[in-house]
């Protein structure tokens, strides 16, 4: 056992997708490690803008060998009664590679068999690799692979190189058509030469040193860290508002060097906004800001070589900014000569989905949504149905149409200098909120039934075209937007009707589509949901116990799990749980319907007749706090029931000769039910 060293050189791999790429490429491989019973302790990966690596410690040399068992056909049939084989002994034989006589016989239960048993002598590694290797590239989530050459072999951008290294010998053999080799390269401008890596021990060392490649990502992206806050430090502030930056940059650097550079202070009257997504959108250059908060007009950026005159690098980097402040200062200019209000016209010339409309018409339905959401929620739908009418005219402003990043924010600032009241301002920005997984919500009323009623006007208009997502593609951003409205509903706690707030938006589409669209966007929004509650920890049994009720809003689902929650840690959950599941079982075998009416005078048992007493009183104090969505409290007064249910199944028969009888413990049965069904579906939770 030995290490293994994989690295694929190629052209500039996308940065934004390089975390993906070499997380798939580790993961492919360890899983086909496993599949081809190579054993090993683990897979190093390393990724830099033209490379994918990965070194496999203890990389066994070869399979283990293994026993081989093959079953044959019984001996009665493989044999005539004086012993002679038959046809299918001798087929069997044949398949093995050995005499009839070489097979064993296996005595079972269900009588005596023929068996094969051999030894396969384990497959050596480098055998396997190439197979291992290919397959976990190929595999890779690239969404459009590239070509060259004359091959028709695709992969995300062109291969030059391939290093397989066992210890320290080549594994000869071919990748992407690639033939391996022990030669890598290294930095573009750094190096002029080729530089053998000895062993997979040596790899980021010998890399480091002769090719002034940083190999590992995360020893990568701590330089870029440390280097781009010192330089901020220098600068008399701290860099501020980048949020993925370092790790975009480190995807675009193998040697960083921070540099600082500056621009006119006249650009700091710009909205802060639109002085960050210049420098950090288009150059990936990193803000600063000084103590009190404020923009510095200073910005850290980080260059992929040490340049002999960095003067030059940073008077570059100045001259590529300038241009780009001064288009963003003319547009802030020129886009507020003109209302949010009057461009609401060219709204009707933008498409924006075939088959759903203009912009126009999508602010239109959004609307009528948000100001259905405010009837139902109480709040005021003023400012909410204003905020709809304008929340998409920023879209046509020359500072959106260069800084797509900028809608809503932009919005919020046009609206503000129209003198629009300040809840539609901030409603226009905030309708776009979350943008992104773990992103804040809107704080505002009027922003949080706009944020909810975009999404699902999305929704219910791609689902209606019948372009839900299917596998990993979701081009729309639909699972985004489920999963928004998601948030919003529960964390913000909106008892909206859900079902209703689904067809409302369906049947406001210009496409109703075929089938029941709106069941299957409901379905798609309970799978959110669902995915939301599990990765905050709660087991899915207790979800679906929830979710067998069907609430009509996500609040009220959310306080149903708060209380099966509690139940299941009072002493008395495990014995209910198991009789919610007996009954259960009991009513799903009973034909046809059951009276739902208990008779009094059909009860003869003492242990039925202290169950229905105990039912009446836990039922007249429970059903109010049900009412009351008090939740918690009903199941934990409902767990005063165990005793009662526990003699019932201990001292009644159930299924009764007494037809009458059986019908009334029957019906008591489902009242019993019916009371728990109030909370959740206890019947679904597995306690021990």
């Amino acid at each position: 056992m030995t290490d293994l060293l994989v690295e694929i050189g190629t052209e500039e791999l996308p940065p934004k997708a390089l975390v993906a790429l070499i997380d798939a490429f580790a993961s492919g491989v360890e899983s086909r490690l496993e599949e081809q019973r190579l054993s090993f302790d683990r897979v190093v990966p390393f990724a830099s803008p033209r490379r994918l690596a990965l070194r496999i410690e203890n990389l066994a040399e070869s399979q283990p060998d293994r026993d081989v068992e093959m079953k044959g056909p019984p001996v009665k049939i493989a044999f005539d009664d004086d012993g002679t084989p038959k046809p299918p002994a001798t087929a069997f034989a044949k398949k093995c590679g050995v005499e009839v006589s070489e097979l064993d016989r296996v005595a079972t239960d269900k009588g005596e068999w023929l068996m094969f048993s051999s030894t396969e002598a384990g497959q050596p590694m480098t055998g396997l690799i190439a197979d291992v290797i290919e397959s976990a590239l190929l595999a890779m989530p690239i969404p459009r692979r590239m070509r060259w050459g004359d091959s028709d072999i695709e992969f995300v951008r062109p291969v030059h190189w391939v290093v397989v290294l066992y210890g320290n010998s080549v594994v000869d053999t071919e990748i992407l058509g690639v033939a391996s080799g022990r030669t890598t390269q290294g930095h573009r401008f750094h190096t002029d030469a080729p530089i053998d890596i000895s062993s997979p021990a040596t790899y980021e060392d010998t890399l480091e040193r002769d090719g002034y490649v940083f190999a590992d990502m995360q020893k990568r992206l701590g330089l870029v860290a440390d280097g781009v806050n010192e330089a901020a430090k220098a600068a008399g502030g701290t860099v501020t508002d980048v949020g993925g930056l370092f790790e975009e940059v480190n995807a675009l650097v193998e040697w960083p060097v921070a540099v600082t550079g500056s621009f006119e202070q006249k650009y700091l009257e710009l909205p802060r906004e639109v002085v960050v997504s210049t420098l950090t959108g288009h150059q990936r250059y990193f803000p600063i800001e000084n103590a009190d908060g404020e923009l510095l007009p200073k910005f850290i950026t980080v260059a992929n070589l040490q340049s002999q005159q960095a003067d030059l690098v940073i008077d570059g980097n100045e001259r590529v900014i300038r241009p780009r402040l001064a288009d963003a200062a003319f547009f802030w200019d020129s886009d507020r000569a003109t209302s949010l209000e009057a461009r609401r016209e060219s709204l009707e010339s933008v498409v924006y989905q075939k088959g759903l409309g203009s912009i126009a018409d999508k602010t239109d339905r959004v609307r009528d949504i948000a100001e259905a959401l405010a009837d139902e929620t109480g709040e005021s739908g003023e400012a909410v149905s204003r905020a709809a009418s304008l929340c998409k005219c920023d879209l046509v402003t020359g500072m959106v149409g260069e800084f797509p990043d900028l809608q809503g924010i932009m919005g919020e600032y046009y609206a503000t200098a129209d003198g629009e009241d300040a809840a539609v301002a901030v409603a226009i920005r905030e309708h776009y909120q979350p943008r992104f997984s773990g992103d804040a919500l809107p704080a505002t009323a009027a922003g949080r039934l706009l944020a909810v009623a975009d999404r699902i006007d999305t929704l219910a208009g791609i689902f209606a075209l019948g372009k839900k997502p299917s596998g990993n593609r979701d081009p729309f951003g639909l699972r985004r937007a489920a999963l928004g409205i998601v948030r919003i509903l529960s964390e913000c706690e909106l008892d909206v009707d859900l079902e209703s707030l689904v067809r409302r938006a369906v049947d406001a589409q210009p496409s109703q589509g075929e089938g029941d669209t709106a069941g299957e966007l409901l379905g798609f929004i309970t799978e959110r949901l669902k995915g939301y509650i599990i990765e905050q920890g709660t087991p899915v049994e207790r979800f679906d116990a929830v979710a067998a009720t069907q609430p009509a809003t996500l609040p009220d689902f959310g306080r149903r799990l708060a209380a099966v929650n509690a139940f299941v840690e009072l002493d008395e959950a495990e014995s209910l749980a198991a009789a919610n599941k007996r009954i259960a079982n009991i009513l799903k075998k009973v034909d046809g319907e059951t009276s739902t009416a208990i008779q009094e005078n059909l009860l003869s048992e003492a242990a039925e007749k202290d169950l229905y007493g105990e039912l009446n009183a836990a039922s007249s104090k429970v059903e109010p706090l049900m009412t009351d969505g008090n939740y918690t409290e009903s199941l934990k007064s409902l767990a005063a029931l165990k005793e009662p249910v526990d003699r019932f199944f201990d001292d009644v028969m159930v299924m009764a000769d007494d037809e009458s009888v059986r019908a009334n413990r029957i019906a008591l049965l489902s009242e019993l039910r019916r009371l728990f069904l109030g909370v959740a579906d206890l019947s679904r939770l597995s306690i021990q």
